[in-house]
């Protein structure tokens, strides 16, 4: 690519504001992308992100600016108009269809179905290619339904890819990918940037950014307030950036663990679609200790925390809560039983979209807390999510807005808040900073180690090596529903569980033992 293609504006924006009622969520943004450019989008949870470039796919149409796209105006509001232009979009809120096929799914909008189905085979065939030559395994005729969230965000980056995009705008794309496989998307993307893509990336993976980024736009509270190429620019003052402020993870102090709180000894749990069940599965959660379950989306992760959360029960094997196997297990009975759980999905499990903060900070324990007799206490479940809102630092107008209109970072913290506030003896922590800027992993992760300290046992359960050995007192990896034997923080090296990741140190006989 000469010189001159890469001087080629193929995107501009010009002070863009977009408000929903009394929040302004963009203020007067205006940034241009070049042919075959790279920039990175930073800013806190809230701060703009997502509306900016929603605004720029046409879901969202901008109160004032423009946008346009290699030289001509983009019409306001139309999906349509930017994808026939060239734009790819890979959500950080899936837009899939679940009772569709993967295939279906990646060519929908691109022909009809009716035409489609006419030839399959070269759709699939091209989507296996895709698949291939990007790392992001995927069955074409699965049904989206059934896949797990790992699963549906590679379909979603698979559909861009499918639709050869001049543009494409990446919102958080690595969450569920292996340290080798983000490598090895990077390494096809710098291809394809090579060759003229451009590129809008979305990561609160600061290293991703330095890795793979030109330029780095930072937003803050819905304004553009810092510009910085990257090769002059580092992670930290990217993150005081973000913040506005100095940020430091917190500090982790060595554990002091006591005893088992909830134990499985060879349990098996039956697959559900594509994902797998546990396969003989042992483990010990013990009292003062983050346990940290690493692996590749859709290895058995799903099944284990259905298990623990009490939504389904062992096929065979034995499980024991505070030394008693329980009696008639259920969501009912592990909430009685102490057990509390950070969803992965905070949309479909964690939270009801047209509730609003206040019936959903009470939804798992409004029976117990907040209703007497039958009768439910709103004042005092009122104050209750008023008290999540300034403690946890959701920003909200207040307890009465309909949790579908926030972040996806400000649902996080309504979820943890709720979770802790209620002092469980077990934690289950799914994925618990997916998708948050800097300063609200460090809140959470501080907010985590706080709770072992106490005494809960914490099952941190990410694709993120880094948050899993921050973290983690002990680790184990899990591949195809088997789980690795127990790693002492410390002992292992990224590459070393990326290879358990991929299925690599597993015996074919291996029953596990922890």
């Amino acid at each position: 690519m000469t010189e001159t293609d890469k001087a080629q504006v193929v995107l501009r924006l010009q002070n863009i504001t977009k408000r929903f009622g009394p929040v302004t969520a963009n203020e007067d943004v205006s940034f241009s992308l070049h042919r075959g450019e790279v920039i990175a989008l930073l800013g806190e949870n809230g701060a703009g992100k997502t509306t900016l470039m929603n605004i720029l796919f046409g879901q969202y149409t901008a109160d004032e600016g423009s946008v346009e796209l290699f030289g001509q105006p983009l019409p306001a509001g139309n999906p349509r108009a930017a994808l026939d232009a060239g734009v790819g979009m890979v959500h950080q809120h899936f837009t899939l269809a679940g009772n569709l096929t993967v295939w279906e799914n990646i060519v929908l909008g691109v022909d009809a179905l009716s035409a489609a189905s006419l030839r399959p085979a070269a759709a699939k065939a091209r989507i296996r290619d895709l698949s291939e030559r990007f790392h992001l395994k995927v069955d074409p005729d699965a049904k989206v339904g059934r896949l797990t969230v790992g699963e549906r965000q590679r379909v979603e980056i698979l559909k861009a890819l499918y639709r050869d995009a001049k543009i494409l705008i990446l919102d958080e794309p690595t969450a569920v990918l292996t340290p080798q496989e983000a490598d090895a998307l990077f390494a096809t993307l710098r291809e394809a940037i090579a060759s003229g893509l451009s590129v809008i990336f979305i990561s609160h993976k600061l290293h991703e950014v330095m890795a793979i980024s030109d330029r780095v736009l930072v937003l803050r509270h819905g304004r553009l307030v810092a510009e910085r190429a990257t090769a002059d620019t580092n992670g930290e003052e990217l993150a005081a950036l973000m913040v506005g402020a100095e940020v430091s993870a917190p500090s982790i102090a060595p554990a002091t663990p006591g005893a088992p709180l909830l134990s499985l000894r060879g349990v098996t749990t039956p697959g559900a679609g594509s994902a797998p069940g546990l396969a003989r599965v042992a483990l010990e959660l013990r009292a003062g200790q983050i346990t940290g379950l690493a692996g590749v989306s859709g290895n058995g992760q799903a099944a284990l925390s259905d298990l623990i959360s009490g939504l389904i029960a062992p096929s065979s094997g034995s499980m024991e809560l505070h030394g008693q196997a329980p009696k008639g297990w259920s969501p009912r009975s592990a909430i009685a039983n102490g057990v509390a759980r950070i969803p992965e999905d905070r949309h479909k499990t964690g939270t009801i979209a047209d509730f609003d903060l206040t019936e959903n900070a009470i939804l798992e324990t409004y029976a117990t807390r907040f209703s007497q007799r039958g009768w439910m206490n709103w004042k005092k479940a009122r104050a209750f999510a008023e008290g999540l809102i300034k403690g946890y630092d959701i920003r909200c107008p207040g307890p009465d807005i309909r949790i579908r209109l926030l972040s996806g970072g400000n649902m996080q913290k309504l979820i943890l808040g709720r979770v802790l506030e209620g002092a469980p003896d077990i934690i289950l922590a799914n994925q618990p900073v997916r998708g948050l800027d800097i300063g609200a992993v460090n809140y959470v992760h501080e907010q985590l180690a706080k709770a072992r300290d106490r005494g809960a046992a914490v099952l941190l359960i990410s694709e993120d090596l880094d948050e899993i050995m921050r973290l983690s007192d002990v680790i184990h990896v899990i591949s195809e529903g088997r789980l690795s034997p127990e790693f002492a923080r410390g002992t292992m090296r990224p590459e070393d569980l990326g290879r358990w990741m991929a299925g690599e140190g597993f015996d074919k006989d291996m029953t596990d033992a922890a």
